[in-house]
């Protein structure tokens, strides 16, 4: 699917030209080489929008072609594509790109034929058309970035058009563009940005760093909503409970936070960050604003109750009452969340290569069948470790699954289901700060009670024989998790336990087992499934089981989608990468990871970052080349193994952890992908983006 997707990528930025016999009456008009802006007039009459225009003679021409572009990776963009007929004596067209989404499909419409050479099919003219030194067409768009109010002209990052090309569109736009004084060349991509090292002095840079700088606004996940707002500190809401009417405005990004109605920070997020997942997660709009702490206008509405709308290019906030705040509540609290109840029936401790049987099901039945039996991460381990088998280039672990079963017995053993019975229903469990008192003292009371020691040994004797030598790393399995709109993310912890140590205490193997099960009665935990109104005595944690990482060269999270293209229209992958063990989703304030798009599905496959780490020198990068291709070619093959079970039509990726380690390979860092799950989708409010005909 992404394959056939990655056709129309690349006549994305812009191809439009004249009708049949070469003239549009209504805006085929001369070209000028006079700039002064003050002779500048609008070309394009009222009514029904054109075509294209050879000229751009105020902002009314510009906003009648321009869309949303596909790929939005900085906040705030319009774009209008542009096309340059080689063919026919250098002929500028601005396209109308609401009208023609990709620039094939407009010269297709208005270039071929008619006194004018054919256009190939989408497979031979994105071939030509971007790599060859004799290509007929110059492709690219003018774009406005309103954070830092900068107008630019674009080429597709994969595009070998060379310094003649990109100078010969540069100059013809600025020539027939009221705004060509102000116009600049903005490189997509590491290789763009080699060509315009030897471009004249006359084609002004913008770099992404300096276009991003400009930025103030950041919509993170649209969307409307209300609540009383207040402002906190991310130290205040990181790990404790904030009501979930409020809708909080956030100094810098926290590492966690509850459930709230809404979240403004005054530090800029990556799409990735945990909060932006789990607002993603929970439907809650999030957005980023500079100086948002001091915004006279949400310093005047603190502590009252508001109505906040994060758009695609703008925010609006309003005063509105209690009553009508508990109308909208009422109106779009999220539909309940059906748990499958955990299923004791399996009590061995399986090989991943023994949970599926995909030779009699498909892979969807199977992954829904086992996670009420081994919990959905186990079971999306199990899944890539079929996919392994299968040849597929997922290198991953090997490791075992502990089915529910103990986690029921263990329970049952100590009293605990009656003991979590009788807090339910306590007279006081309604007050949130009774009840997350009460949940803490559980917990602790679940890991001081003992477990089995014929358990304890059974499972120190799998890992023995699974990954001998290796501490045994215990991730949280529960069937609370992947559940459509909901992946529980960041809501239990995982452990390490050393299989050559006895006893319960810190680091044993019995310790981290019952660390990982307590975890089901975290307050956050216990929160967030109450929000969709599940039963939490149907949940259960069951275990993965594989070998740990103890001091890895880089980690991080994927999406094997572009977050910031809901269309299909611009495939890449969005990698978050960090050096070491430093966390990524929850990093220290400040800390930020190297932050990229890889559209592996284009041609030349070009990387283009959006962000560098802090924690590396300055002009080097988390992953070399050669990684980041190895880690590309693994998500590519989980995109597709995965895309049975989880793709139901709309968009569709999965969030995959993964983790360059040299244990086993001094000096030469493997890839290992620790997770895979699906990704619950995308909000996207951009109204403006092109929707064809």
């Amino acid at each position: 699917m992404l394959r056939s997707l990655a056709l129309l990528l690349a006549a994305l930025v812009g191809c439009d030209g004249p009708t049949t016999d070469g003239k549009d009456t209504a805006t085929d008009t001369d070209t000028s080489t006079d700039t002064d802006t003050t002779g500048w007039e609008c070309v394009i009459p009222e009514g029904e929008p054109p075509e294209y225009s050879n000229v751009l003679g105020c902002q009314a021409d510009y906003d009648v072609l321009s869309s949303v572009p596909a790929d939005s990776s900085i906040p705030g963009a319009t774009a209008v594509k542009t096309v340059i007929d080689r063919s026919d004596s250098d002929k500028l067209y601005f396209q109308n790109s609401n009208k023609y989404c990709i620039h094939w499909e407009f010269c297709s419409a208005n270039l071929s034929g008619g006194g004018l050479p054919p256009v190939a099919e989408l497979d031979q003219f994105n071939s030509v058309e971007y790599y060859s030194p004799d290509r007929r067409f110059l492709l690219g768009a003018v774009s406005y970035y309103t954070g830092p109010a900068k107008w630019v002209y674009e080429i597709s990052p994969y595009d070998t058009a060379d310094a003649d090309m990109i100078t010969t569109a540069y100059r013809s736009i600025k020539e027939n563009a009221w705004m060509g004084e102000d116009l600049y060349f903005h490189p997509t991509s590491v290789a763009v940005e080699a060509v315009a090292a030897s471009l004249p002095e006359d084609v002004k840079l913008v770099s992404t760093d300096e276009l991003y700088a400009g930025v103030d606004y950041q919509p993170l996940n649209p969307g409307t909503t209300t609540g009383i707002l207040r402002f906190h500190s991310a130290d205040e809401v990181d790990g404790n409970y904030t009501p979930y009417r409020e809708l909080v405005v956030l100094d810098a990004v926290p590492n966690d936070i509850s459930i709230v109605a809404g979240i403004i920070t005054a530090e800029f997020q990556t799409p990735l960050a945990h909060i932006n997942v789990l607002s993603v997660n929970r439907g809650t709009p999030n957005m980023g604003l500079v100086d948002a702490q001091t915004n006279p206008e949400l310093v005047a509405l603190e502590g009252k109750w508001v109505e906040l709308t994060v758009g695609a290019f703008e925010w609006s906030i309003r005063e509105i009452t209690e009553t009508e705040a508990d109308t909208w509540w009422d109106a779009n609290k999220p539909e309940p969340l059906v748990v499958q109840p955990r299923n004791v029936s399996v009590t061995d401790m399986r090989d991943m290569l023994d949970i599926l049987d995909l030779e009699t099901s498909d892979l969807g039945t199977e992954i829904s069948a086992n996670i009420p039996i081994f919990g959905a991460k186990a079971t999306n381990y199990a899944a890539l470790t079929e996919a392994n088998a299968q040849g597929k280039p997922i290198p991953i672990k090997p490791g075992f699954g502990i089915p529910m079963y103990y986690y029921d017995q263990f329970m049952t053993d100590n009293g605990l289901w009656d003991r979590i019975e009788a807090l339910l229903a306590d007279p006081q469990w309604g007050d949130p700060d009774f009840r997350a008192t009460a949940l803490e003292a559980f917990k602790d009371e679940l890991r001081e009670k003992p477990m089995r020691p014929e358990v304890v040994a059974m499972i120190k004797e799998r890992a023995a024989e699974v990954f001998p030598g290796e501490y045994a790393r215990f991730r949280s399995s529960t069937n609370s998790e992947d559940l459509g709109a909901f992946t529980g993310a960041g809501l239990y912890n995982s452990e390490t336990g050393q299989p050559d140590l006895s006893g319960s205490d810190t680091d044993t193997v019995e310790w981290a087992v019952k660390k990982v099960w307590s975890q089901v009665w975290n307050p956050r935990a216990y929160e967030e499934r109450d929000y969709y109104s599940m039963n939490h005595l149907d949940v259960g944690m069951a275990l993965l089981v594989h070998g740990n990482f103890p001091e890895e060269e880089a980690n991080g999270v994927a999406i094997t989608n572009n977050p910031y293209d809901t269309s299909g229209l611009e495939p890449a992958f969005y990698v978050n990468g960090q050096e070491g063990s430093t966390d990524v989703v929850s990093p220290d304030e400040g800390v930020l990871p190297d932050a990229w798009l890889h559209y592996y599905y284009s041609p030349g496959q070009p990387i283009v970052y959006i962000q560098h780490s802090t924690e590396i020198p300055e002009g080097e990068t988390v992953l070399t080349t050669a990684e980041a291709y190895d880690l590309a070619v693994a998500l590519d093959a989980i995109h597709s193994f995965f895309m049975e079970a989880y793709n139901d039509g709309s968009w569709y990726a999965m969030d995959v952890e993964w983790k360059f380690d040299d244990a086993l390979t001094p000096g030469t860092p493997t890839l290992y992908i620790k997770q895979a799950r699906p990704f619950p989708g995308w909000s996207s409010e951009t109204s403006g983006a092109c929707d064809g005909e």
